[in-house]
């Protein structure tokens, strides 16, 4: 196809030569795309935009998917000034060829592009445009107000009324320079109040915060959050502005990693879609998987019971706290994980702060611990009193019972709140580290820490 156009070059040349764009016309019309496109990779400016603005719009279309992308470039500078023309061709892409093109371009130009989209073919465009798929630049839109700062207040409002329109919101209005850099952000009433002839950068102070389009989006959050904003500027790393998030986009992110966390803290993996709208299929496998695990991490309790059978037979009262002693240390265990994973997700702990975390949780684990503990020496006490069920040994059995809760609770908490930071530190979700999960380990370790307490205390007497 390349070879056909370079023989017909001579040709073409000659009509563009005497400028019979009508016979021109007729000739091109018979290529094949391949073919036309191949002539006009090897034409120069200006003669390649005046043959592509030959051809019929939907052949062009055609055309321009077959282009390299450094000739895309060259014909999308050119045919800038020609908007409609411009603006038809773009939306008539493929969605593909539409995306690989802008990924190309630099910022400013892919910026204009975009908003010569119609709004959904802009929507389509940004989430093809090749950002990771929780990525800001997967929530960004275009439709927002840009001044200059040589303008006058006058000029930037009158500018406001004639574009506002079709802004995502008008609360933030933002500077940029010629080559569309993000300079300031200003809110609309510093513009309301001002007088009209006042420069726009005499109300500039350079300070303003703006994501990244590679950012994820639960940084959109914490940003959100921290500087408590309805609007947030998108740039690209050379500080191009892309679009703007705001904040209506940023709560449903809110609320999808929230609702993402619970379902993965109930020890199930999340659910992509609503739970209504979820077929049986999904939600038995959703759940089934954690499921499969947490019931082959129980199996080691029944091993770990198996291992101290001989204790069991002497002293079969021990059996009896069993799921008092276990039920406990993961109970303390889901609450310190269910406490430090929400703690970093609202940003209130790093990883720098897990020193600190073991303390508090020691010292947690210890009066939680002692506070079970003597309820249950005073549970042991009690029935001894009302029936004699424990016999002559009854204390040493209650201060078992009691040690044993001390020590279950102080390792199920130790344990659910440093496992979230053990996933963090290993590039996991520490939601990972769910309820069930926690409870899980520390059912099988409370059967040794309780076995083992026992084997110290009542040897020589019920063992």
């Amino acid at each position: 196809m390349r070879m056909l156009a370079q023989l017909l070059q001579p040709e073409v040349q000659e009509l563009l030569r005497t400028r019979n764009l009508r016979a021109l016309r007729d000739v091109l019309v018979e290529w094949e795309p391949p073919e036309i496109a191949g002539l006009i990779d090897q034409l120069p400016s200006p003669d390649d935009v005046a043959v592509f603005r030959l051809l019929p719009r939907e052949l062009a279309t055609e055309v321009f998917e077959y282009l390299s992308t450094e000739k895309q470039e060259e014909l999308i500078e050119a045919l800038a000034r020609e908007k409609d023309w411009l603006a038809q061709l773009l939306n008539e892409l493929s969605d593909d060829d539409r995306t690989a093109l802008l990924e190309e371009l630099p910022g400013p130009v892919a910026q204009r592009l975009l908003n010569m989209l119609a709004p959904e073919e802009r929507e389509v465009a940004i989430k093809l445009l090749g950002y990771p798929e929780d990525s800001v630049g997967r929530l960004m839109t275009t439709e927002y107000v840009a001044v200059r700062p040589h303008w006058t207040v006058q000029q930037a409002l009158d500018h406001i009324r004639r574009y506002g329109k079709d802004s995502e919101t008008l609360n933030v209005i933002y500077v940029v320079d010629d080559n569309w850099r993000l300079l300031d952000d200003l809110r609309i009433r510093e513009l309301l109040l001002a007088d009209p002839d006042t420069k726009i950068e005499e109300l500039m102070d350079g300070r303003f915060v703006a994501l990244k389009a590679t950012d994820d989006q639960e940084t959109a959050v914490q940003v959100f959050r921290d500087y408590d904003r309805v609007a947030l500027p998108v740039t690209d790393t050379e500080g191009v502005l892309l679009g703007i998030v705001t904040i209506d986009d940023v709560l449903d992110v809110a609320e999808e990693e929230a609702t993402e966390d619970i379902q993965k803290i109930g020890g199930m993996e999340a659910l992509e879609e609503p739970y209504i709208s979820a077929s049986l299929g999904t939600l038995v496998k959703k759940r089934a998987r954690w499921l499969t695990v947490l019931f082959l991490g129980e199996m080691f309790t029944t091993t770990a019971m198996g291992h101290f059978e001989e204790e069991i037979a002497r002293a079969v009262v021990l059996a009896l706290f069993v799921p008092l002693i276990i039920s406990s240390g993961g109970n303390s265990g889901s609450q310190a994980a269910t406490l430090i994973i929400r703690a970093m997700a609202v940003g209130e702990i790093t990883l720098r702060d897990w020193w600190r975390v073991m303390r508090r949780e020691f010292l947690s684990g210890l009066a939680l611990g002692g506070i079970l503990g003597v309820i249950g020496v005073l549970r042991v006490a009690l029935g001894q009193h009302l029936s004699g069920s424990y016999g002559a040994y009854w204390l040493p059995i209650a201060l078992t019972v009691g040690m044993a809760l001390v020590g279950v609770v102080l390792w199920g908490t130790i344990v659910g709140s440093m496992l979230p930071f053990l996933l963090r530190r290993l590039g996991l979700d520490p939601a990972v580290s769910s309820a069930p999960f926690v409870a899980t380990l520390v059912d099988v370790t409370g059967l040794l820490i309780y076995f083992g307490t026992a084997r110290l205390l009542l040897s020589g007497t019920l063992l």
